[in-house]
């Protein structure tokens, strides 16, 4: 009789751990799972804006990135039904960003012709970076519940390059979209034929220079033309190295937008470039102090208590077990104080 039910108990304590009990084995293996496939999407999204590759395994791309949805999806799910207010864990920042980065691919499985070839189903694609933002949520989430009880030193560092990773990717999809888009050799071949239809229509004088029958992209904004030698963002890796010189230094001249957007997302760069410097010398000034002089970097020790904190105490001293710590989280304060005022 009660074997019978041992399963499911356990099953569902499992589950429970995976996405409600950052202390467990089981919590810390799902955020290393989702890791990775994050930073696999992340590398084929931007391999798919490389010809020839992209066309060459194309299948390759297609079933690495339904393979990472599949493991977002039961992110996704797992989050909000395990969430304490799913209606608000919902609408909230994470939630949203949880949901537009598996939306997309859902999208491009129905093959929806309404939106195949159009600006939507192109801002669709540039929303699956998002899913970046997952890695920054964990990072956070484990420095939260302080997770990482090693050096401290490494866990900022860990932080850093994941916030890093995620200004150079979201920043390099952006200016690829934005920017390179209007050059994209789908963009000239579909301006070629449109101009070409308008020559038909009305032919161009005789005198007319040779490069008035040759399409040249513009600024939508502004309305000045983007010559050949000025087409530097052809592709996301090709803007990654834009975005690291930007990061970093001054930037060498050799690749620069011509687009109004295009310099919007650069200032952004240029701004977050400022201000993960200054989070790199506070490190880095932590680092020294600690080598050369010894000093300890320890957490405040007038850190007020939380639930999660007291419960996960109690757990390592074997007072209550793991399931028992789960069902008080969920408790509101008046029925912990009516459950314990007798205690």
């Amino acid at each position: 009789m009660n074997t019978a039910t041992t399963p499911s108990e356990a099953e569902k304590g499992l589950w429970a751990n995976i996405f409600k009990n950052p202390a467990s084995q089981a919590f810390k293996t799902w955020v290393a799972i989702i890791n990775f496939w994050i930073f696999v999407s992340c590398v084929f999204l931007a391999g798919e804006t490389v010809e020839p590759y992209a066309t060459t395994h194309a299948k390759l791309f297609d079933m690495v990135e339904i393979t990472a949805v599949i493991f977002f999806t039961i992110d996704y799910l797992g989050n909000l039904y395990y969430s304490t207010n799913r209606l608000k864990y919902f609408f909230s920042f994470w939630g949203l960003v949880d949901l537009i980065s598996i939306v997309p691919t859902y999208l491009s499985l129905l093959n929806l012709t309404a939106l195949q070839g159009t600006k939507v189903f192109r801002i669709l694609r540039v929303v699956r970076v998002l899913r970046v933002l997952k890695m920054a949520r964990i990072a956070l989430q484990q420095l939260e519940h302080k997770i990482e009880a090693s050096n401290p030193i490494l866990t900022n560092l860990k932080i850093y390059f994941i916030a890093l990773f995620s200004v150079v990717m979201i920043s390099s999809t952006l200016m690829y979209y934005v920017e390179g888009d209007l050059y994209s050799a789908e963009a000239i071949a579909h301006g070629q034929a449109k101009l070409d239809e308008q020559i038909k229509a009305t032919p161009l004088p005789a005198d007319a220079p040779p490069e008035a029958s040759k399409f040249m992209p513009t600024d939508p904004m502004s309305g000045n033309p983007i010559p050949e030698d000025k087409r530097f963002f052809t592709s996301i890796p090709a803007a990654m190295w834009w975005c690291m010189v930007t990061l970093t230094t001054t930037g060498y001249g050799d690749m620069f937008p011509l687009t109004f957007w295009g310099r919007v997302i650069a200032a952004a760069t240029m701004l977050m470039g400022l201000v993960l410097f200054g989070i790199l010398l506070n490190i880095v000034g932590k680092t020294i102090m600690v080598l050369l002089f010894g000093e300890h970097i320890t957490a405040a020790e007038d850190t007020p208590a939380t639930r999660e904190g007291i419960l996960r105490m109690m757990v390592d001293r074997k007072w209550i077990t793991e399931h028992r710590a789960y069902e008080i989280e969920l408790m509101s304060e008046e029925d912990i104080k009516d459950k314990f005022k007798n205690v």
